[in-house]
């Protein structure tokens, strides 16, 4: 059989810290590098050239698809890989991609990519994180990933290449042509989600968000596209109310979307509408029976209705189905002390706070979980470790104060109050335990 050669093709603009790590991972696994070049104004160009690329200049028009399509025209191998400057193969993943196109049934892989994140409590779609194993060394910072499948590697084939302005994809035209599509057996390792700063990551979004309306103006009956767009205005631009009319325009084009069922659904928890979160999920729970994400916010739904059992046992499922949510174990934690089982409950507390002791809205979770269960010395310790993190309000105060007190630490309790008022000194939560505090000073004193 004669050997396959493989292209590797990127499109890619000001991507000079990035692209290195990438294409050093490939270099030897493939015969031939082509980057399209949308326009950078960094050493780009010139990282690209020192692994032998060659490069396209692509005119950028707000349309990912046929940047890849120019890139696509100067191909000349028999198969393409496909990858962004801020992904890399692992070196058995290079091993197997070499292997991989010299089997003679497929016409293109789908290949899983691994998202790694910052937080235990991430998702991409209604895929849930799950913990880093620790495969790739250039990763092991990162606490988990999320899973998503991506067709990247394909045979050339003057009939395949991309569609759809962003999140473009050569699987529809496979899909028409009847090419079979097998399952890669390596992975993508992708960097973006844990390393974009805050404001490179919003740019990124606001972009998708105005080509993705831009496309749904001109095709409104594309229900990717509005599931797409509710995405982007649930997770970044955190407008739930915006976002589910987009959830709810895919479902009237395609009321079978499991995915669009669920993202409502979680639209209606942040709109403290449990009832009818509750309803959409247990109909979305027949079409992704195996969603983490669905799984966890279920239990959401449950758990913010003071139903424990429920929530309990939604937040178990999800967890056997690989969950590695800190913040839902530390929900599944209270729902044990809820039900009556404080030991079990607390050890899973215990192992929440280890696996992430820094995000605080598990922190919150922990606080009120301990001192449910009787353990003030440990809910006061967090309480007060609370304060120094992100989002702390004059509650956050008053509680730590209360719990300090309550665990016979009267001055530090004292003191964290004092904190309290001179950062919100018009706050009645504040203002009425400061007097509370001189009562239950004395009858301290009085008991002594």
């Amino acid at each position: 059989m004669v050997r396959q050669s493989i292209e590797l093709q990127m499109i890619v603009r000001d991507e000079s810290a990035n692209l290195a790590r990438c294409l050093g991972s490939v270099r030897d696994a493939v015969d031939r590098i082509v980057i399209g070049d949308t326009g950078s104004k960094d050493d780009t160009v010139s990282v690209a050239r020192s692994y032998g690329a060659e490069i396209v200049s692509v005119s950028w028009e707000n349309d990912f698809a046929a940047a890849r399509n120019a890139v696509l025209r100067c191909s000349q191998c028999d198969w393409i890989l496909v990858l962004d400057a801020d992904e890399m193969l692992d070196a058995s993943g290079a091993a197997e991609l070499v292997k991989a196109v010299q089997q003679p049934g497929p016409a293109a892989y789908d290949i899983t990519r691994w998202n790694y994140v910052l937080q235990t409590n991430s998702r991409s779609g209604e895929q849930g994180a799950l913990p880093n194993t620790g495969v790739l060394p250039e990763a092991s910072q990162y606490p988990a990933y999320v899973i998503s499948v991506n067709t990247r590697l394909f045979r050339r084939h003057p009939e395949v290449y991309f569609e759809r302005p962003v999140h473009e994809t050569v699987v529809y035209r496979l899909q028409e042509l009847r090419l079979p599509i097998a399952g890669a057996p390596f992975v993508i390792h992708h960097f973006g989600q844990a390393e974009d700063a805050k404001a490179r990551r919003d740019k990124k979004n606001e972009l998708y968000y105005q080509i993705g309306l831009q496309h749904l103006e001109r095709n409104p009956e594309d229900a990717k596209t509005c599931l797409e767009l509710g995405l982007v205005k649930l997770e970044y631009f955190k407008d739930p109310e915006a976002a589910l009319s987009f959830f709810l325009r895919a479902l009237k084009i395609n009321p079978r979307d499991g995915s669009a069922l669920t993202f409502a659904a979680i639209c209606l928890i942040r709109m403290q509408k449990y009832v009818e979160a509750i309803d959409l999920l247990l109909h979305a729970i027949e079409l992704l029976p195996q969603s983490i994400v669905l799984h966890e916010s279920l239990g959401d739904a449950y758990f913010h209705r003071a139903d424990y059992p429920l929530a309990l046992a939604a937040y178990q499922s999800a967890i056997q189905l690989g969950s590695a949510s800190a913040l839902v174990l530390a929900k599944y934690g209270v729902c044990e002390i809820h039900c009556g089982r404080p030991e079990a409950g607390m050890q899973a507390l215990e192992e929440a706070l280890r696996k992430e002791p820094e995000f605080p809205e598990l922190l919150d979770v922990v606080v009120a979980g301990a001192a449910l269960a009787g353990n003030n010395i440990l809910a006061a310790k967090i309480a007060r470790e609370r304060l120094s993190m992100a989002g702390t309000s004059a509650f956050h105060y008053a509680l730590a104060g209360t719990l300090l007190r309550l665990a016979g630490e009267i001055t530090t309790g004292a003191e964290v109050i004092h904190q309290g008022l001179s950062r919100f000194p018009n706050d009645p939560t504040l203002s009425e335990s400061a007097g509370n505090r001189a009562d239950l000073h004395r009858n301290i004193l009085l008991d002594r």
